[in-house]
This record gives structure tokens, sequence and C-alpha cells, in this order.
């Protein structure tokens, strides 16, 4: 009968932990942090055990999925954390991403090698007529025109009527249109400094 009591008391122990308080995956960790807290801190603390604790995230159509930031992507898992196969396989992948990207660096850096003696071969172009090496020029960039702000005008001078059709009203008419020209279209050289 001992014998008996002790077998009962063991397979209830050992069943016992399907009443247990420990959480299964992040998401169930999550909640109960959520449930438990006291206070804002004490809920990020909790959350913070079960990121540390939990590397999978359950999948709404099931099964549970680790998200990898080093390749930014995620990787389908069987539990809430990955196993040693499938911490193996993330890492084998890993490898290769980073073997895919050292490679297109250096596809990159070559390529740009390429274009720089392509462009100092275009610069440098035989002449078809002789033997002769022509240096040829990359085109230059139009100038930028600086606007020019007309004058302050002249005080009127006292011998100057206010009339519009005296001699001084025509100079102040052809100055005014002297330097609007000059802003629209830049200055010009005069007929005596052409020469």
């Amino acid at each position: 009968m001992a014998i008996v009591c002790g077998l009962v008391l063991v397979s209830v122990e050992a069943d016992a932990g399907w009443w247990s308080r420990t959480p299964v995956d992040f998401e169930d960790c999550a909640a109960r942090a959520k449930k438990n807290a006291t206070s804002a801190e004490d809920k990020d603390k909790q959350i913070t055990t079960c990121e540390a604790k939990f590397a999978g995230r359950r999948k709404p159509s099931g099964g549970y999925t680790y998200y990898d930031f080093m390749q930014n992507r995620h990787f389908d898992i069987a539990g809430p954390n990955p196993t040693a196969e499938e911490q193996k396989h993330i890492d084998e992948q890993y490898a290769a991403y980073l073997k895919d990207q050292r490679r297109g660096i250096i596809a990159a850096a070559f390529f740009r090698k390429r274009q720089q003696v392509e462009q100092a071969k275009a610069a440098v172009k035989p002449n078809a007529g002789s033997g002769n090496v022509r240096l040829t020029t990359a085109p230059k960039m139009a100038e930028r025109r600086v606007a020019v702000l007309p004058r302050p005008r002249p005080k009127i001078a006292s011998h100057c009527k206010e009339d519009f059709f005296s001699t001084c009203g025509w100079s102040r008419i052809s100055t005014g249109v002297r330097d609007f020209k000059k802003v629209l279209f830049g200055s010009f050289p005069r007929k005596d400094e052409r020469s």
C-alpha cells in the first residue's frame, strides 16, 4: 500500500506542471506583465525580461517567427525560441548575407573604377586625320548672371524743369531704360568700349 501511495504521489507531482504559472511564449509573458504590473516602469521591466527570455514571436496563422535585425529578415521557427539546428541555419544565412554584401560592395567599387577609366579615355580621343592626340574638354557650365539693381536716381538739377518732355526728362527716361535693360539682360559693353 505504501508503494501504491508513493506512486500516486510521484505521478501527481509529475503532472502538477499543467497548472504552473510560467509563460509559454513572449505574447503570454507580455500579457501577464501588462496584467500584473503595478506601475509603468514595472511593466516595462517585465516586458524587457520577456523579450530576453523569448526570441520568437507568435504568428497569427500558428507557429513562431524569429526576426534577425542584422539581416532585416524573418525566419520561421518551431517554438518560442530557435532550436540549435534553426540557429545554425540562421547563422549560415547570415554568413551568406555578409558574403553577398561584400560581393556587392566590390562590384560597385569595380564599376566606379571602370567608369572613371572610361571617362578618362573619353577625355583623350585620337584625331582621325593624324596620329596626334587631341584633348577634349568638358563643356563649360553656363555662367550665372548677377542681377544688377538699378542705381539710385540722381536728384533733379536746379536748371531742369519738372516737365516730362524737357531735356532732363528724356535723360531720366533713357537712364531708366538703360538700367532696366541691365537688370533684364545683363550689362553689355558700350560702342566705344568694344573696339
